[in-house]
């Protein structure tokens, strides 16, 4: 198909808003629902989209949507364009005379326990600053990043893959958790064979929790015997109170569990297995004013945050 002259000089920014979102879930109606739109309105933009651009954006195959070669080009551009846009509002709004603007925020699934509170405490000092956040697990974090499509990121690893700034703000400690019914929830000194030998119930292969896992039982030069993996740090937590088996996690994830008394914590020698909080950014991003500023916050004020809210816990034996 020919590609028609100069007719993609006519590209509205809303179609590329609207195909942006789209391209983001993969998913009309899942589209149509962040942008307050019809199915219908979403499908005529971007097949106007599309007429303009002379190529099909999107492919359906089975029952899954999928972005052409072209309309993964087009995904690239759009992100550009539309964050030089909200940039350019920035300055605008810094010229006057305030601090406005939105902030697009990636945070890692665990960081969805604490970091909202975060964004509740910078919004009482920026309450112009609209803050976007999307929650998602550590590679499709890293992609955004890739892409361009957000500002900043908060997660463990920054990714050794692309050309990042990398921000330490707080440790990130990980622990041994069990239904306070398990016999080793009431045991002191529990062993690396004696986890070994239980039940074990993790993530995906390169999440945090999993790689520190993983670590832990190479370190001590042991196999677990039995794994069970699971969705989410939501769907581990329900399978403890269950007492399905044990499980590594963050302990960012248990404020409401440890307060109730549902989950223990195993008092394993070694632990809590430290890591570090950071937040990133592409080394070539040109942060706004206000994503500076959020920048700075997080590192100012999350570390001392986290360690009132849940250091007091690490106190006391077996999570009691």
């Amino acid at each position: 198909m020919k590609l028609p002259d100069n007719r993609i000089r006519n590209v509205t920014l809303r179609q590329l808003q609207i195909f942006s979102v789209a391209a983001q879930h993969l998913n009309f109606a899942r589209a149509s629902e962040d942008l307050h739109l019809t199915q219908p309105a979403v499908w005529m933009q971007v097949k106007q989209l599309e007429d303009l651009v002379g190529l099909p954006l999107f492919e359906k195959i089975g029952r899954k949507l999928y972005l052409t070669s072209a309309g993964d080009e087009m995904r690239q551009t759009a992100a550009t364009i539309l964050a030089e846009i909200r940039r350019t509002e920035e300055r605008i709004a810094l010229l006057a005379g305030g601090r406005g603007g939105t902030i697009a925020l990636a945070v890692v699934s665990t960081g969805k326990y604490f970091v909202p509170r975060l964004l509740a405490l910078f919004r009482q000092q920026e309450p112009e600053v609209q803050v976007n956040l999307t929650v998602a697990n550590r590679d499709q974090l890293v992609q955004m990043l890739a892409r361009n499509e957000v500002d900043l990121c908060v997660m463990g690893r920054p990714p050794a893959e692309l050309d990042t700034v990398a921000e330490v703000f707080a440790p990130h400690p990980h622990v041994v958790i069990a239904s306070p019914e398990h016999p080793l929830a009431r045991q002191r000194g529990v062993t690396a064979q004696q986890l070994a030998n239980e039940t074990l119930l993790l993530r995906e292969p390169g999440s945090g929790s999993r790689t520190v896992m993983e670590g832990y039982f190479a370190a001590h030069r042991i196999e677990p015997r039995h794994t069970m993996m699971l969705g989410s740090s939501e769907t581990i937590k329900q399978a403890v109170m269950a007492n399905m088996g044990l499980a590594f996690i963050s302990l960012h994830t248990l404020a409401l569990e440890l307060r109730t008394g549902d989950i223990a914590l195993v008092d394993v020698p070694g632990t809590p297995l430290m890591r570090d909080w950071h937040v990133v950014r592409l080394s070539n991003k040109k942060l706004s004013p206000s994503a500076e500023a959020l920048n700075g916050f997080i590192v100012e004020h999350a570390g001392p945050w986290l360690e009132t809210t849940f250091d007091p816990w690490l106190k006391k034996p077996n999570g009691a």
